[in-house]
């Protein structure tokens, strides 16, 4: 397999999952998984349709452009750029994003993001669950054209807010689906993949056992985690077996393009 990841190996740091690879969106995280009603909230469907294009203003991550955009997004760097207009303006408008990432959602999330095309090959089919954002499905899809990404997220806002912004930015490499990794439709609809992904979802055990079903067997979980994730590989050894974790390791991304790498943990399927 012909990745661009130089190294792999596991780490044994003590930072936390949340201080290097926090979710712009809290809700993404699992403790609230499970909360979208059969047709969401009044609130979630009483949603006003702030834009880049209607925001009023200047916008403040036009100025915070990173120098290698180009070199990660290649032709479809302005495609990335009209991506954070989106996160600063709607994103923080329904809640998917903090006022006080903006200043972050470069190296924070767009770019700690996209890296993870290091370790995907092209023609691959990746499932982004828990997807919240878009995060890391959106970047992924853009900076590789020749991927298929589907974004799974059982919440109605935000299904809405990812349909928007894939139709607006022209992605037709991207799919979005609304439902949880572990209702029985959605593996009946989605299994197979050779990839699925995955940002400050859970804990590493329940994430294999909500992302392994999705995945063909001999496919793999690599999930973008923080630098305890080879603590978490050995505390969850057990339950990552039960679910039929085959062979796992840890790989750092991100060298040279971000200033401080990331993670992502590979656990294949095995059976």
């Amino acid at each position: 397999m012909s990745w661009k990841a130089t190294r792999m190996f596991h780490v044994k740091h003590r930072d936390s999952d949340a201080s290097r690879n926090q979710s712009p969106n809290p809700a993404s995280a699992d403790s609230n998984k499970g909360a979208a009603a059969a047709g969401g909230s009044a609130r979630e469907q009483q949603i006003t349709s702030l834009t880049p294009d209607n925001h009023g203003g200047e916008l403040q991550v036009d100025g915070l452009r990173p120098e290698n955009l180009v070199e990660v997004f290649g032709d479809r760097a302005p495609l990335a750029e009209r991506y954070a207009q989106w996160l600063e303006t709607a994103g923080i408008q329904r809640g998917l994003i903090g006022p006080r990432e903006v200043p972050r959602i470069w190296d924070r999330h767009i770019m700690n993001s996209a890296v993870l095309e290091e370790i995907i090959e092209d023609g691959e089919r990746v499932i982004d669950v828990g997807s919240g954002a878009g995060l890391p499905g959106i970047p992924l899809a853009i900076a590789r054209p020749n991927v298929k990404v589907q974004l799974l997220e059982p919440l109605l806002r935000r299904t809405k807010f990812l349909e928007e912004v894939v139709e607006d930015l022209g992605l037709d490499n991207v799919e979005v689906h609304r439902g949880r990794a572990e209702e029985k439709a959605i593996v009946r609809k989605l299994a197979g993949a050779d990839v699925v992904t995955s940002r400050a979802v859970a804990p590493l055990g329940r994430l294999c056992q909500w992302s392994l079903p999705l995945a063909r067997v001999g496919g793999q979980m690599r999930a973008l985690k923080g630098s305890s994730v080879a603590e978490e590989l050995e505390r969850d050894k057990a339950q990552i077996d039960k679910v039929g974790g085959g062979k796992r390791s840890v790989v750092e991304l991100g060298e040279g393009v971000l200033e401080e790498s990331t993670f992502a943990v590979i656990v294949e399927k095995a059976r």
